[in-house]
């Protein structure tokens, strides 16, 4: 009973990390899967595409950085009541991080096919993918703020 406080922080901090990393994952295998195809057809297009590979994998950046930041905080014999907090703080950017990188994952696929037929149009496609992104960020900003007022 005396370490239930770590038990549950340590359960926040894989939950931040886990989710969001597997939001990622699903995400950056949408866009590998479309930017497969655009680059079978002009392989030229290899660096417009790879930008938007990347975007989805920023939310599991984000949940490793919640996760390193709950385990910063965790101390032998922490009370429960902060370990449920830091477990709580990790629920924004877990949750938000695995839908948001599976959504901006489908955005950015989409993206492939527009640069696939006008590669003029990388900015728009970032745009419309990066949209998705600001979700994830204000669930990060909520974590960062829940981790803080938890310790």
């Amino acid at each position: 009973m005396e370490n239930l406080g770590v038990a549950f922080a340590i359960l926040g901090a894989a939950f931040a990390a886990m989710f969001a990393g597997m939001g990622s994952a699903k995400g950056v295998g949408t866009v590998g899967k479309s930017a497969a195809g655009v680059i079978t057809e002009d392989p030229g297009k290899f660096g417009r595409v790879l930008i938007l590979e990347i975007l989805p994998g920023t939310q599991g950046l984000y949940g490793f950085l919640a996760a390193f930041m709950i385990m910063n905080n965790i101390t032998v014999g922490m009370p429960l009541s902060q370990g449920l907090g830091l477990f709580a703080a990790s629920l924004p950017i877990a949750f938000a991080g695995l839908v948001s990188a599976i959504h901006q994952g489908r955005a950015a696929a989409a993206g492939c096919g527009l640069v696939a037929k006008r590669p003029e149009g990388l900015g728009q496609a970032i745009i419309l993918a990066a949209m998705v992104e600001t979700y994830a960020v204000l669930a990060l900003l909520i974590s960062i703020l829940l981790i803080g007022r938890a310790v």
